[in-house]
């Protein structure tokens, strides 16, 4: 068997050479020996150690899971290395596999987390030559002052602050320039390599890892799109005055270089920096939670990368409310109607517990007879709290473990899903675990009213669906009214939640607990 996957892996590398010489569309000179070399031997050596590493130990045994999650840490730091060394497209789905929390062994997001810190830096050179080529014009004249070092560097761009000439202070973003020649090409290599690895191992199910990158990544490359993206979602969800997001100074902005209104704060999973400037984490949280409620269900246009070094939070000296900043947007889902609200009634049903119709809903997204896993995966909670109710206990820590146990028992099952599931889904999956990863740091997660907020935004997002629908003016009425009682339900409900919480509550009932006994 070891044998066959060195062959395969062969095979690869000639199969990739005959296709990218065949195709017109590349230029196989482009595509650089070492770099493809460096991903056929890593594949291969990967594919290798599972082989050999488990053959000879009893499946299911101790030794056996200790084995596997070894195998898991070696090959999660070899796919780092990979990572690191080819940069680019390569780090952006490594970043994505990272953020897969609760979905994928933890040994893969833990060691693959830390692509976020180590993305590559462009020269000074190199982004003045990008800039010349796409404004026309040298640094020095379009700024008065350009930092060298740049305030954060990703996968596919980096951005410095600079002034303008008028004095305007600006964070300009800077596409890597060697990202958009290499990134098909890239793509193409993962996809070869994929479809090899899966011969060897054929639960081996990542193809949509491929499918996504193809799709999203071009939209990624153009910072017009995201200049437009943040315009949409500025004016998308103006009702929130704590949302800020750049303004976006297109005259200087090309499909390489984004000019935006500068803006900083801290990162929103840093708990210390929000005690030290007087900001409410609850607050953050529950704000957090209304945006992405918000986005998702009501109007299906999603902010899809809501990692820390994306959400800043501050402190407005003037108002002294607590502002958050929601930067970089390349990448966004868009819902279709009927997604959204299949999705509107599957997070209903598992608010309230309601099991048929988690059913129904879970196999109309796709997820057939695993709906209790899928249920699982969405919620991040044991199938045992969803019976019982999510909202009704916090996460605790050997739950936690479970969760993230099962991630690595049931890859097999888990990857199955993410394939038969609308590709739709999958962004959603990836910043349902971002978000969940803000909210532990803030020690905030599976709060009651994160539920509440998602459930005032799926009943509003329905009633909003069925009015549509309906021609008759007393049905729409109806529908109105029956959204009215709902919503009057979940803030009485919040109410009861505050005095129970509340000093005056806890006095309340104190008082009503001495009536009660005096009368007796």
């Amino acid at each position: 068997m070891a044998r066959r996957a060195l062959k395969l892996a062969s095979l690869a590398a000639a199969a990739s050479g005959i296709y990218l010489y065949g195709n017109k569309f590349l230029d196989p000179n482009d595509f650089g020996v070492v770099r493809v070399g460096r991903a056929i031997a890593t594949t291969a050596v990967i594919t290798y150690d599972y082989l050999t590493s488990l053959r000879s130990v009893p499946y299911g045994s101790e030794e056996y899971d200790f084995l596997k999650s070894q195998v898991h840490l070696r090959s999660a730091e070899r796919l780092r290395e990979l990572c690191c060394a080819n940069r680019g497209t390569f780090i952006k789905v490594g970043q994505h596999l990272g953020a897969l929390d609760y979905l994928l062994p933890e040994e893969y997001t833990r060691t693959l987390k830390v692509l976020h810190n180590q993305a590559p830096q462009s020269t000074r050179q190199e982004i003045e030559q990008v800039i010349r080529e796409d404004l026309g014009k040298e640094i020095k004249e379009l700024f008065v002052s350009f930092e060298d070092t740049p305030l954060g560097a990703a996968s596919l761009a980096q951005v410095h602050k600079a002034v303008l000439q008028d004095g305007r202070t600006v964070a300009v973003k800077i596409q890597h320039p060697k990202v958009q020649a290499q990134s098909s090409k890239d793509i193409l290599l993962m996809e070869v390599l994929l479809l090899v690895v899966k011969q060897i191992f054929p639960d081996f199910e990542f193809m949509w890892l491929v499918e996504e990158a193809k799709k999203n990544l071009p939209l990624e490359l153009d910072f017009l799109n995201e200049g437009r993206n943040a315009e949409k979602v500025a004016h998308m969800l103006k009702n929130f005055d704590f949302l800020k997001v750049p303004r976006i100074y297109w005259e200087l902005s090309t499909r390489r270089v984004l000019l935006m209104e500068f803006m900083e704060g801290g990162q929103v999973n840093d708990r210390a920096y929000m005690e030290r400037n007087g900001i409410n984490v609850n607050e953050i949280s529950r704000n957090l939670g209304k945006l992405y409620s918000e986005m998702i269900f009501v109007n299906g246009f999603v902010h899809c990368d809501p990692h820390p070094g994306n959400v800043l939070v501050k402190k407005c000296p003037a108002s002294g409310k607590a502002h958050i900043i929601l930067l970089d947007h390349g990448l966004y889902q868009v819902l279709s109607e009927s997604f959204r609200m299949d999705y509107c009634h599957l997070w209903q049903a598992l608010i309230k517990a309601d099991m048929k119709r988690v059913q129904k809903y879970s196999r109309q997204l796709g997820a057939g007879d695993l709906y209790p896993l899928f249920a699982c995966m969405l919620t991040a909670r044991s199938w045992e709290s969803v019976n019982r109710g999510i909202d009704r206990s916090p996460v605790s820590a050997s739950e936690d473990v479970e969760i993230r146990s099962n991630a690595a028992a049931y890859l097999p099952q888990i990857t199955q899903l993410l394939n038969n599931v609308p590709r739709q889904m999958l962004l959603l999956l990836k910043t349902n675990d971002l978000l969940r990863g803000i909210e532990s740091a803030l020690h905030t997660r599976a709060s009651a009213s994160s539920f509440l907020n998602m459930s005032r935004c799926c009943i509003r997002a329905v009633s909003t669906y069925q009015r549509s629908k309906s021609h008759s003016l007393y049905r729409r009425a109806q529908i109105s009214l029956t959204e009215a009682l709902s919503l009057w339900q979940i803030n009485l409900y919040e109410l009861f939640l505050w005095l129970k919480g509340s000093q005056l509550g806890n006095w309340v009932i104190a008082l009503l607990s001495r009536m009660h006994h005096s009368m007796y």
